[in-house]
């Protein structure tokens, strides 16, 4: 990675050195599970990443995600419930635990950040850990999601800040719901959103709906879906 990228990191200092924590970050490329695990390594902190359970089926793959200490998810389906409670024991392990809200790479047309699902609300809810919004920029030079286009060439500029815990001392103790849920997750994504604008100089726009007309988004909860 030091070869690769030429990084410029700040807010180091906002990761917690001890302790379990929730690192929540915008999704522009493939390649930013490498760069965003290379600052949290950098700050001594070992990431643990969420990973579709399908990749753990890959003869070796599994393994060594297993010895890295990576965590599988089940999506739709009843094992579900046991990939959150994976979760929560990292976390009461003193882990931390990255979770990329939007679910997937953006799909705004200039990689702002989207909308996002209400699973690190809701593991922030039920653990009490805090929640560090970061944001990245620069991992589209090597992958752009939009052109597929890879670059090997060494040396390519990416950016990486963390910010302080997200405040979301309005909802301790309340009840998981969907509108409780929608609201936490809400002020997470402004929070990533508002970082990736200062790290790009450059005033963000709303939070993207895919579907939506941009003109029609807004900054306000709108009934996301889980």
């Amino acid at each position: 990675m030091k070869v690769w990228t030429k990084r410029t990191w700040t807010g180091m200092e906002n990761l917690p050195a001890t302790g379990g924590a929730i690192i929540v970050c915008n999704h522009l490329s493939h390649f930013d599970p490498l760069v965003l695990a290379h600052f949290i390594f950098g700050a001594g902190r070992w990431p643990q990443f969420l990973g579709k359970a399908s990749i753990w089926k890959v003869p070796g793959v599994g393994f060594l995600l297993d010895k890295v200490e990576q965590i599988p998810v089940e999506r739709g389906s009843v094992e579900a419930v046991k990939s959150l409670d994976s979760l929560v024991n990292a976390l009461r392990a003193g882990g931390i635990v990255v979770i990329y809200p939007e679910g997937t790479t953006t799909r705004e047309p200039d990689l702002w950040p989207m909308r996002g699902k209400t699973g690190a609300a809701r593991l922030a809810l039920l653990t009490g850990a805090p929640v560090i919004p970061m944001a990245l920029d620069g991992a589209q030079r090597v992958f752009d999601p939009r052109t597929k286009k890879f670059s090997v060439r060494p040396r390519i500029p990416v950016r990486v800040t963390a910010g302080k815990p997200v405040d979301l001392s309005r909802w301790q103790g309340e009840a998981p719901s969907r509108t409780v849920l929608e609201q936490m997750t809400e002020a997470i994504m402004l929070t990533v959103r508002d970082l990736l604008g200062e790290l790009r100089g450059a005033p963000p726009p709303p939070l993207f709906q895919p579907g939506a007309r941009r003109s029609a988004v807004t900054d306000t909860p709108d009934g996301g879906t889980e």
